[in-house]
Protein backbone atom coordinates (compact mmCIF):
# COMPACT_ATOMS: atom_id res chain seq x y z
CA UNK A 1 0.00 0.00 0.00
CA UNK A 2 1.61 3.21 -1.27
CA UNK A 3 1.77 6.09 1.59
CA UNK A 4 -0.68 8.46 -0.43
CA UNK A 5 -3.42 5.37 -0.03
CA UNK A 6 -5.99 5.95 2.65
CA UNK A 7 -6.53 4.27 5.41
CA UNK A 8 -9.79 2.89 6.63
CA UNK A 9 -10.63 2.52 10.60
CA UNK A 10 -14.31 0.83 10.46
CA UNK A 11 -14.21 -2.04 11.97
CA UNK A 12 -15.48 -4.77 9.72
CA UNK A 13 -18.45 -7.12 10.15
CA UNK A 14 -18.59 -10.67 9.88
CA UNK A 15 -20.83 -13.01 7.93
CA UNK A 16 -22.52 -15.39 10.56
CA UNK A 17 -24.38 -17.08 7.98
CA UNK A 18 -25.48 -16.71 4.18
CA UNK A 19 -28.86 -18.17 2.38
CA UNK A 20 -29.18 -17.95 -1.13
CA UNK A 21 -33.04 -16.93 -1.43
CA UNK A 22 -33.27 -16.46 -5.30
CA UNK A 23 -31.38 -17.50 -8.11
CA UNK A 24 -31.91 -15.46 -11.64
CA UNK A 25 -29.32 -16.02 -14.47
CA UNK A 26 -28.16 -12.36 -13.63
CA UNK A 27 -27.57 -12.40 -10.10
CA UNK A 28 -28.47 -14.38 -7.18
CA UNK A 29 -30.24 -12.44 -4.00
CA UNK A 30 -28.31 -13.81 -0.73
CA UNK A 31 -29.58 -13.15 2.52
CA UNK A 32 -26.54 -12.53 4.85
CA UNK A 33 -26.48 -12.90 8.77
CA UNK A 34 -23.69 -10.26 9.54
CA UNK A 35 -22.22 -9.67 13.33
CA UNK A 36 -19.97 -6.57 14.38
CA UNK A 37 -18.19 -7.31 17.41
CA UNK A 38 -16.14 -4.40 19.21
CA UNK A 39 -15.46 -4.17 22.70
CA UNK A 40 -18.04 -3.79 24.78
CA UNK A 41 -20.49 -3.74 21.17
CA UNK A 42 -22.59 -6.53 19.81
CA UNK A 43 -24.23 -5.54 16.75
CA UNK A 44 -26.13 -8.09 14.50
CA UNK A 45 -28.65 -7.86 11.80
CA UNK A 46 -29.84 -9.57 8.37
CA UNK A 47 -28.46 -7.92 4.72
CA UNK A 48 -29.48 -8.55 1.39
CA UNK A 49 -26.98 -8.29 -1.14
CA UNK A 50 -27.10 -8.92 -4.88
CA UNK A 51 -24.09 -11.43 -5.88
CA UNK A 52 -23.74 -10.52 -9.61
CA UNK A 53 -20.83 -11.43 -12.12
CA UNK A 54 -17.77 -9.03 -12.63
CA UNK A 55 -19.20 -6.70 -15.33
CA UNK A 56 -16.92 -4.71 -18.02
CA UNK A 57 -17.24 -1.67 -19.90
CA UNK A 58 -15.28 0.51 -22.66
CA UNK A 59 -14.44 3.81 -24.22
CA UNK A 60 -13.87 2.81 -27.60
CA UNK A 61 -12.40 5.23 -29.53
CA UNK A 62 -12.06 5.37 -33.34
CA UNK A 63 -8.80 6.73 -35.29
CA UNK A 64 -10.84 10.03 -36.19
CA UNK A 65 -11.09 10.67 -32.56
CA UNK A 66 -15.25 9.65 -32.23
CA UNK A 67 -16.40 7.24 -29.31
CA UNK A 68 -18.30 4.37 -30.61
CA UNK A 69 -21.68 4.61 -28.65
CA UNK A 70 -24.49 1.65 -28.23
CA UNK A 71 -28.40 2.82 -28.31
CA UNK A 72 -30.48 0.40 -26.40
CA UNK A 73 -33.58 -0.27 -24.68
CA UNK A 74 -33.38 -0.48 -20.87
CA UNK A 75 -36.05 -2.43 -19.08
CA UNK A 76 -35.63 -1.09 -15.72
CA UNK A 77 -35.85 2.59 -16.85
CA UNK A 78 -38.39 1.81 -19.29
CA UNK A 79 -36.41 4.19 -21.53
CA UNK A 80 -33.98 4.05 -24.44
CA UNK A 81 -30.19 4.98 -23.52
CA UNK A 82 -26.89 6.01 -24.92
CA UNK A 83 -23.63 4.22 -23.70
CA UNK A 84 -20.48 3.01 -24.52
CA UNK A 85 -20.49 -0.78 -25.22
CA UNK A 86 -20.04 -3.33 -21.86
CA UNK A 87 -21.48 -6.81 -20.45
CA UNK A 88 -20.80 -9.36 -18.16
CA UNK A 89 -17.97 -11.68 -17.27
CA UNK A 90 -18.59 -14.90 -18.68
CA UNK A 91 -17.40 -17.46 -16.50
CA UNK A 92 -13.64 -18.52 -16.99
CA UNK A 93 -12.97 -15.82 -19.07
CA UNK A 94 -10.99 -12.55 -18.16
CA UNK A 95 -12.42 -9.22 -17.90
CA UNK A 96 -10.23 -8.11 -20.50
CA UNK A 97 -11.43 -10.72 -22.65
CA UNK A 98 -14.86 -10.11 -22.08
CA UNK A 99 -14.87 -6.35 -23.03
CA UNK A 100 -12.91 -7.29 -26.06
CA UNK A 101 -15.46 -9.73 -27.34
CA UNK A 102 -18.60 -7.18 -25.93
CA UNK A 103 -17.11 -4.79 -28.05
CA UNK A 104 -17.54 -6.68 -31.52
CA UNK A 105 -20.59 -8.24 -30.82
CA UNK A 106 -22.57 -5.13 -29.86
CA UNK A 107 -20.73 -2.76 -31.95
CA UNK A 108 -18.62 -4.65 -34.84
CA UNK A 109 -15.57 -2.20 -34.21
CA UNK A 110 -12.10 -3.83 -32.48
CA UNK A 111 -9.50 -2.54 -31.44
CA UNK A 112 -5.44 -3.41 -31.08
CA UNK A 113 -4.91 -0.64 -28.24
CA UNK A 114 -6.53 -1.70 -25.58
CA UNK A 115 -5.46 0.30 -21.75
CA UNK A 116 -7.12 -0.73 -17.95
CA UNK A 117 -9.00 2.48 -16.62
CA UNK A 118 -9.16 0.22 -13.56
CA UNK A 119 -12.45 -1.20 -11.74
CA UNK A 120 -15.07 0.61 -9.54
CA UNK A 121 -17.48 -1.17 -7.48
CA UNK A 122 -20.73 -1.55 -8.91
CA UNK A 123 -22.78 -0.59 -5.98
CA UNK A 124 -21.07 -1.56 -2.73
CA UNK A 125 -24.30 -1.22 -0.59
CA UNK A 126 -26.34 -3.95 -1.97
CA UNK A 127 -23.69 -5.32 -4.73
CA UNK A 128 -20.70 -7.98 -4.38
CA UNK A 129 -18.98 -7.54 -8.09
CA UNK A 130 -16.61 -4.82 -9.59
CA UNK A 131 -16.98 -3.56 -13.18
CA UNK A 132 -14.02 -2.89 -14.71
CA UNK A 133 -13.46 -0.07 -17.21
CA UNK A 134 -11.01 -0.01 -20.18
CA UNK A 135 -10.30 2.46 -22.79
CA UNK A 136 -9.74 0.91 -26.44
CA UNK A 137 -8.08 3.40 -29.15
CA UNK A 138 -7.95 3.43 -32.58
CA UNK A 139 -10.88 0.97 -33.23
CA UNK A 140 -11.56 -0.19 -36.74
CA UNK A 141 -15.09 -1.38 -38.16
CA UNK A 142 -14.39 -5.10 -38.86
CA UNK A 143 -18.57 -6.27 -39.42
CA UNK A 144 -20.40 -5.14 -42.20
CA UNK A 145 -23.51 -5.98 -41.03
CA UNK A 146 -25.29 -4.30 -37.64
CA UNK A 147 -24.68 -6.78 -34.91
CA UNK A 148 -27.34 -9.09 -33.72
CA UNK A 149 -26.92 -8.72 -30.01
CA UNK A 150 -28.42 -11.02 -27.32
CA UNK A 151 -32.30 -12.56 -28.14
CA UNK A 152 -33.73 -9.55 -26.15
CA UNK A 153 -31.10 -6.74 -27.29
CA UNK A 154 -30.92 -4.53 -30.07
CA UNK A 155 -28.84 -2.27 -30.15
CA UNK A 156 -28.40 0.86 -32.64
CA UNK A 157 -24.57 1.59 -33.21
CA UNK A 158 -23.73 5.26 -33.03
CA UNK A 159 -20.68 7.42 -33.76
CA UNK A 160 -19.92 10.82 -31.93
CA UNK A 161 -17.02 13.27 -31.91
CA UNK A 162 -15.23 13.09 -28.49
CA UNK A 163 -16.49 16.68 -27.58
CA UNK A 164 -20.03 15.60 -28.04
CA UNK A 165 -19.87 12.82 -26.54
CA UNK A 166 -18.70 14.83 -23.09
CA UNK A 167 -21.39 16.96 -23.91
CA UNK A 168 -23.73 14.48 -23.73
CA UNK A 169 -22.54 13.37 -20.60
CA UNK A 170 -22.90 16.73 -18.99
CA UNK A 171 -25.71 17.18 -20.15
CA UNK A 172 -27.26 13.65 -18.41
CA UNK A 173 -27.95 12.26 -21.99
CA UNK A 174 -25.73 10.08 -21.28
CA UNK A 175 -26.48 8.70 -17.23
CA UNK A 176 -25.61 5.44 -16.61
CA UNK A 177 -23.57 5.86 -13.61
CA UNK A 178 -20.72 3.34 -14.28
CA UNK A 179 -20.40 4.50 -17.78
CA UNK A 180 -20.31 8.30 -15.71
CA UNK A 181 -17.62 6.30 -13.91
CA UNK A 182 -15.76 5.41 -17.43
CA UNK A 183 -15.60 8.67 -18.43
CA UNK A 184 -14.10 10.00 -15.01
CA UNK A 185 -11.68 7.85 -15.19
CA UNK A 186 -10.65 8.45 -18.96
CA UNK A 187 -10.61 12.23 -17.85
CA UNK A 188 -8.27 12.05 -14.87
CA UNK A 189 -6.30 9.67 -17.05
CA UNK A 190 -6.02 12.35 -19.53
CA UNK A 191 -5.25 14.91 -17.29
CA UNK A 192 -2.44 12.60 -15.69
CA UNK A 193 -0.91 11.78 -19.20
CA UNK A 194 -0.92 15.51 -19.94
CA UNK A 195 1.34 16.62 -16.73
CA UNK A 196 3.37 14.17 -18.05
Amino acid sequence: MSEKSFQFTIEPWSVVLENKKYHTPIFNLLQRKMRLEVKDEKNEGDFYVLEAPEWVNVIPVTKNNEVVLVEQYRYGIEQPTLEIPGGMVDPGEKPLDSIKRELVEETGYESANWSSLGKVSSNPAIMTNYTHLYLAEECELIASEQPAGDEHERINVHLLPMDKFLDFVTDGTIHHSIMVAAVARFLLKSKQEARS
